[in-house]
């Protein structure tokens, strides 16, 4: 920040192109005789002079710790243009499905963690200049109470305006420390003239109304944080003029602080019991994505012990069990479904692809025709009944179920490949080869793959084509391992 050509006096934040400080302008228009002689001019310690008993205030911490966290993601990562959603999760977003089901730890973290190095550098570029003048005006702890319950305030508007979508940075607490500002200023808490506090007033209202408009106009700016800081920096800058103006009023500071940390508590209870389950399902379902699946069914397995009737918690819960190739657990869960909801469609195919992999085949290919039969155009039906019948060793069948499926998803993966050992059991050789040619044009290369085109080809006569493709599903089998 600059100082006063005048006096020497650090000048406030925001104060763009200035060069002399509120106090010199009165003082010189008191040597004019444009104030009155007995115009209040109290002797006070000046608000926005820096103390000279340090000198790194608390602002150079708290830019310094954004600063940190954010050298320490663009180590971790490739880029800092634009951090994945999935990377500032891992440093401490504020998230719905995680923050409102026990990780309340993010709507403070989230205010140090930022999404780029665009974001960080104007929200520092904010917060050195309003933060220099809250930190003189109030004080360290105050000025830190201020920052921090603004943050976490702002953090609760965001997640309750878009639960599903992360947040990060600090401009929810700075907007916060804007919003005390202004209440400060305008209930007189400091006892300045008001001809030394309008153009401090005007900056601080032109730094709101724009950035709200500008967050508006861009559409990526959360909005909710801001207006949620904005809120609570007014309510605490207003109760603390009101209540605990002067310096020694630490006790009535503390309650002031305590109190409005009870109420946010208690707003992010209600939150949580409002949005309740779907966001903790969201939860379990970052939990198997982040390769955890023993964390998610545990998740799951309390969703459904509390709420035994939640189908959604129930058909979650059972496709974890499957991923883990628990069949019987999935497949008991299930039932559940069906009998909670016995027209769902996914739990009727997925207890079918169970029934398959406990070697079922009759209850397969009843649970896939009755799927049919509620469904006739669901593909997965269709190839789900074709590997029952093949695994009946009907292959005749099993080839019309696999054409069924292909003609109506043409893009679903696997069935051009079954649909090739099919043909193959029949000794239709052509046909296998043109399936599973087709199957590698849609999906690529695998060992499975690969291997019965070699076998093909070998029945074939085509011996050097049944090598090539040998060796490739060599090189497959030996890549995976």
């Amino acid at each position: 920040m600059a100082n006063c050509i005048r006096c020497g006096r650090q000048l406030p934040g925001l104060s763009f192109g200035k060069k002399i400080c509120q106090w010199c302008v009165q003082h010189e228009a008191y040597q004019r005789g444009e104030i009155a002689e007995d115009a209040r001019q109290p002797v006070m310690r000046t608000p926005w002079v820096r103390r000279g008993e340090s000198t790194i205030g608390l602002t150079q911490v708290i830019f310094g710790i954004n600063v940190a966290v954010f050298l320490g993601m663009a180590l971790a990562g490739s880029t800092v243009m634009d951090f994945p959603a999935q990377e500032t999760l891992r440093w401490g977003a504020n998230w719905g499905p995680l923050t409102l089901s026990g990780e309340w730890w993010r709507l403070l973290t989230c205010v140090f963690v930022h999404g780029g190095v665009i974001h960080i550098a104007f929200n520092m570029w904010c917060l050195w200049n309003l933060g220099g003048l809250a930190e003189s005006l109030y004080g360290r702890w105050t000025y830190a109470a201020i920052y921090l319950i603004c943050g976490v305030g702002a953090s609760l508007a965001s997640v309750a305006w878009h639960p599903g979508v992360p947040s990060v940075g600090a401009s929810g607490a700075i907007f916060g420390l804007a919003g005390a500002l202004i209440a400060a200023f305008k209930l007189g808490e400091f006892s300045v003239p008001r001809s030394a506090l309008s153009g401090t007033l005007r900056s601080l209202a032109m730094f709101v109304v724009y950035n709200l408009i500008f967050g508006q106009v861009i559409g990526t700016t959360d909005n909710a944080a801001h207006i949620g800081g904005l809120i609570t920096g007014l309510i605490l800058g207003g109760l603390v003029a009101l209540l605990a103006p002067q310096h020694d009023h630490d006790l009535r500071r503390v309650a002031i602080f305590v109190t409005v940390t009870v109420v946010i508590a208690g707003g992010a209870v209600e939150l949580a019991h409002y949005h309740g389950l779907p966001l903790r399902l969201g939860r379990a379902s970052i939990s198997a994505e982040d390769n955890q699946p023993g964390r998610a069914i545990a998740h799951l397995e309390k969703i459904v012990k509390q709420r035994p009737n939640f189908v959604p918690a129930r058909f979650d819960l059972a496709q974890a069990y499957f991923n883990q190739a628990e069949y019987s657990q999935a497949g008991t869960e299930l039932k559940h479904v069906l009998e909670l909801e016995p027209r769902h469609v996914g739990a009727r195919s997925l207890l079918g692809m169970v029934y398959l992999n406990q070697n079922h085949s009759q209850d397969a290919k009843d649970t896939f025709t009755q799927l049919i039969t509620q469904d006739p155009n669901n593909a997965e039906a269709h190839y789900g009944l074709g590997m029952a019948l093949a695994a009946e060793d009907d292959h005749q069948a099993a080839v019309k179920e696999y054409k069924t499926a292909a003609g109506i998803d043409p893009q679903s993966t696997g069935v051009n490949y079954n649909l090739g050992l099919s043909y193959a059991k029949l000794n239709q050789y052509d046909d296998a080869i043109a399936a599973y040619l087709k199957e590698q044009q849609q999906s690529g290369d695998y060992y499975e793959l690969d291997a019965a085109l070699a076998d093909a080809y070998q029945a074939k006569g085509l011996t050097q084509k049944a090598q090539e493709a040998s060796n490739k599903a060599a090189q497959l089998k030996a890549a995976a391992q």
